[in-house]
């Protein structure tokens, strides 16, 4: 793959990052909060502050992207809601971690049942960011590609162009009764 060929990938990339933003936020999609987890922790030793989330972008959900109303590419984490934790069971460490998430959410005023995104990976959406990636968005013979699973090898991997389309067009034309 030439020089020319990633770096027109890559152009070709933040044009369409762009539209996808353009076209959801001119059809009126509802965005989701992107939030930082900071956990608990002592202050002067007498105190707690219990965790939160501190939200750092709004984003709409493409698969197993997110994209934040600047254009910037992230591999989607985890979501929570901001509903009532209910009270530990400890019967798993994972859902004490997922009450825990959703209790943060809550404290951190998060409105009633909102979808809040943590532990998403900004993805560099650059040439050297971009070649030999082993994440979700990589470059592949020339073109950016999107690994939708992590069983897809990568000549099997979507075009991101038509990924984004199909999930932009799936959040602005939504299939009846999903």
């Amino acid at each position: 793959m030439s020089e020319s060929d990633a770096d027109g990938a890559v152009a070709a990339l933040r044009t369409q990052l762009a539209g996808v933003v353009q076209q959801l936020t001119e059809g009126g999609i509802a965005t989701e909060p992107l939030a930082e987890f900071v956990p608990a922790r002592r202050v002067a030793l007498v105190f707690r502050r219990d965790s939160r989330l501190v939200e750092i972008a709004r984003v709409w959900r493409l698969g197993v992207l997110l994209v934040d109303t600047e254009t910037h590419l992230f591999t989607s984490g985890e979501t929570t809601r901001a509903v009532d934790p209910g009270w530990p069971q400890y019967q798993a460490q994972s859902m004490e971690v997922r009450r825990e998430y959703r209790a943060a959410a809550v404290r951190s005023r998060f409105p009633e049942g909102a979808t809040v995104n943590i532990n998403a990976t900004p993805i560099d959406v650059s040439v050297d960011g971009l070649t030999d990636a082993v994440g979700v968005v990589f470059l592949h013979d020339g073109h950016v590609r999107v690994r939708w699973s992590a069983h897809v090898a990568d000549e099997n991997a979507m075009p991101i162009g038509g990924y984004l389309s199909e999930h932009a067009e799936l959040l602005l034309h939504p299939v009846e009764g999903a």
